[in-house]
C-alpha cells in the first residue's frame, strides 16, 4: 500500500459536505475483549464482543446560514448520518467510504481566545452499524 497525505479528506454530516472546514478528523472503530480462558488453560484466551466507535472532528468555525454551527447544533442530542472518505475523490477500493450514525452528543458553540482562530472539535459515539463502500 502506498503512503499518502491527507489533505482532501471528505466529511458529510447530514447531507451537507463540511469537509472544507474540517481541519482534524479520527474515525476509528473497536471490538471489546471477553475472555474465554478456563480452568486447565495455560494462556488467556479472547473472543470478540460488541463494536462501538467514534468519530473525532475538528472544525474552523462558521456561522453561516449554511455551514458549520447552523448544520450541526441544531442536530444536538440527535443521532445523524455521517459519511467519511480520506479523499473527496470518487469512492474506490483505494479511496472506501464509511457511512455510520453518530449521536451528537457535543457543540462547542464558542472556542477559542483573542486573536485566534474560531474552531470547534467534537467527539461523538458511533450508535449501530458502519458500512463501508469501495465502489
Amino acid at each position: 500500500m502506498a503512503a499518502f497525505m491527507l489533505n482532501n479528506a471528505s466529511v458529510t454530516i447530514n447531507s451537507v459536505d463540511l469537509s472544507d472546514h474540517v481541519t482534524s478528523i479520527t474515525f476509528s472503530e473497536e471490538a471489546d475483549q471477553l475472555e474465554t480462558t478456563a480452568m486447565g488453560d495455560d494462556n488467556r484466551t479472547m473472543i470478540g464482543g460488541l463494536k462501538s466507535g467514534t468519530i473525532d472532528l475538528e472544525f474552523n468555525q462558521d456561522l453561516a446560514a449554511t455551514d458549520v454551527q447552523a448544520t450541526v447544533r441544531p442536530l444536538l442530542g440527535t443521532v445523524t448520518t455521517v459519511v467519511v472518505k480520506n479523499s473527496a475523490a470518487a469512492t474506490a477500493t483505494t479511496n472506501p467510504q464509511w457511512t455510520f450514525s453518530a449521536l451528537v452528543t457535543e457543540w462547542p458553540s464558542i472556542n477559542g481566545t483573542v486573536g485566534e482562530l474560531a474552531t470547534a472539535s467534537v467527539s461523538w459515539p458511533i450508535t449501530g452499524a458502519v458500512v463501508q463502500a469501495t465502489s
